[in-house]
């Protein structure tokens, strides 16, 4: 029996790390890991201890024998990977029992063992933030002060995961693990360039680590797009993972049609959400409001539009394989364009295109269909298309789409654009507006010495919550190799001095006791609907359970 890697894989490589007999691959090494979509176990060298199963940290690892049925080609897909000629090879390959051989240990960074004590500020807490940590606080003596501007952490992780991938979400729990540790000090709810500056955050620390991620989208630029109905799908994903900023906004789903522009993760998602039984997401931790909506939801098709082929798709192949199995909705290819129904056929059996061989074809009409919510829900890919202008007054009443060499109007009610994320500029450092990052060196930001950045505000909105692992890992890196190197301005001020001020400048700071507490009400609030957890979601209510709890255990 071997293991293989599931839909679920995040690519953070931990399962490299403990595996004996090197078989998962590829490696944070070698040259394809830094743009394979999952990892990969051999079934020939695979030993079945199970080493990989146990550290996974989103649990995207099962013995092949175990797998669900809807999961099954996994088992294939991951031999398949060591079956591919066009597989680069690592130029490392012998004949023996394992198939690999191992390098020689390399110790890229170390620390002087007289060397002090940093006080490193991460301003963020998803992913990219939560590894620079762990990474600090794992390998050195750092102590660590988390900020974020909401008053909870998690980021990504919480807001940005669909509710329908629990297994994801638990690479909160590794991360939460933190946020107790005894040279972590948290500031929830804590601005910068609102309630601190980057000049004060500096003088309370001997580096700051700016991992604040990119939380705006990039817009159409066609006629139309500000009118009511047309939004954004990232305040979309916002509104039903319970994000405090998008509770108020709503989202209108009494449209028999909503046309989802784009072909990434993201736009499968929310596909994937505004038609799936809201009684199986009765069992998630998606927002309450939204679980409202959906259950009164008239929504019956969603067309996901893509301006290129199946074959240049930017959605995993993992996530289009799960849409394939989704209870209840039928997934279709609208074959309006000759060029779609060629690339699928010639596709080999490990293209993304492939994975549509099969697929029902139809031509989408332009009317807006009215199947209701029964077993008639169904999503439409529909290729080599985009809207060229939203029609409607007071709302959205159709979208004009390219259709072959003229366009076709398709009745629709709500536009959801996710044609990617855009990061906004931190107040205090430099911003590349093009390409709406921070301009830096390896993680240093350009001409700011002591100042760094992680995750999507460095390298922009690409990879998912594994690949910020190896962005913080060469972030923490530059960042003590300046520490040894002397160039990080001296701090001014200490950690008392910092929490003083945050809490002068914001009365609602919420630390990692009121973190907790928030944590349990929500627990709660889940126990008593039969629910993982019930997300709280506004600020006021936020901080508001992290008081109450911190209050309860003052009175004990």
């Amino acid at each position: 029996m071997t293991y293989a890697i599931t839909q679920t894989c995040c690519n953070d490589a931990t399962c490299v790390a403990v595996c004996p007999v090197n078989c998962i691959h590829p490696t944070p090494e070698e040259r394809a890991f830094g743009s394979t979509e999952m990892l990969h176990i051999d079934p020939r060298a695979c030993i079945d201890c199970g080493a990989c199963a146990d550290a996974c940290p989103v649990d995207a690892i099962f013995p092949v024998d175990a797998l669900p049925a809807g999961q099954r080609e996994y088992a294939e897909i991951n031999a398949a990977y060591y079956e591919d000629e066009e597989r680069p090879s690592t130029g490392d390959e012998v004949d023996g029992p394992n198939f690999h051989v191992w390098g020689e240990p390399a110790f890229g960074r170390s620390l002087p063992s007289d060397f002090g004590p940093l006080r490193v500020a991460v301003v963020g807490t998803g992913p990219a933030g939560m590894y620079a940590a762990q990474d600090l606080l794992l390998h050195t003596a750092a102590e660590v002060t988390l900020i974020d501007r909401l008053p909870v952490a998690g980021g990504l992780v919480r807001y940005g995961v669909a509710p329908d991938h629990p297994a994801t979400k638990k690479a909160g729990d590794t991360f939460s693990r933190f946020h107790s540790h005894p040279r972590v000090r948290m500031h929830l709810g804590i601005e910068v360039g609102r309630d601190v500056t980057v000049q004060e955050l500096a003088a309370h620390h001997d580096a700051v680590i700016y991992a604040v991620g990119a939380s705006t989208d990039r817009r159409l630029g066609v006629p139309g797009e500000d009118s009511p109905g047309c939004l954004s799908a990232t305040s979309f994903v916002a509104w039903y993972n319970a994000h405090p900023e998008a509770v108020a906004q709503g989202a209108d789903l009494s449209a028999e049609r909503v046309v989802v522009v784009g072909n990434g993760n993201v736009a499968l998602d929310v596909a994937r959400i505004l038609v799936a039984d809201p009684e199986a997401l009765a069992g998630t931790d998606i927002a309450a409001h939204a679980l409202e909506a959906l259950r009164a939801s008239r929504v019956g098709e969603v067309v996901v539009l893509g301006r290129r082929g199946p074959g240049d798709a930017a959605y995993t192949r993992s996530e289009l394989l799960a849409l394939k199995h989704l209870p209840g909705v039928e997934l279709v290819v609208d074959d309006h364009d000759p060029r779609t129904g060629a690339a699928i056929d010639a596709a080999g059996a490990g293209d993304r295109a492939g994975v549509l061989r099969g697929l029902p074809r139809v031509r989408t009409e332009a009317a807006s269909p009215a199947p209701g919510r029964g077993a008639d829900r169904r999503i439409v890919l529909r290729f080599h298309s985009e809207p060229v202008e939203i029609l409607g007054e007071g709302g959205v009443r159709s979208v004009r789409v390219t259709d072959g060499g003229g366009t076709a109007d398709l009745g629709a009610g709500l536009l959801l654009r996710a044609i990617g994320y855009r990061g906004l500029p931190v107040p205090g450092l430099p911003f590349d507006e093009a390409a709406g990052t921070v301009p830096h060196e390896g993680g240093r930001v350009a001409g700011l010495p002591g100042s760094y950045v992680a995750g999507w505000i460095k390298r922009g909105p690409s990879g998912g919550i594994g690949a910020n692992r190896t962005c913080a890992a060469e972030t923490v890196g530059t960042l003590l190799a300046d520490a040894v190197a002397g160039t990080l301005p001296a701090p001014t001020g200490d950690a008392k001095a910092f929490r003083r001020l945050a809490h002068q400048r914001n009365r609602r700071v919420v630390d990692a006791r009121g973190l907790a507490a928030i944590d349990r009400a929500e627990r709660e609030r889940g126990r008593r609907d039969g629910r993982p957890r019930v997300k709280l979601a506004t600020v006021e209510e936020l901080v508001a359970a992290a008081r109450s709890g911190r209050l309860l255990r003052l009175t004990r």
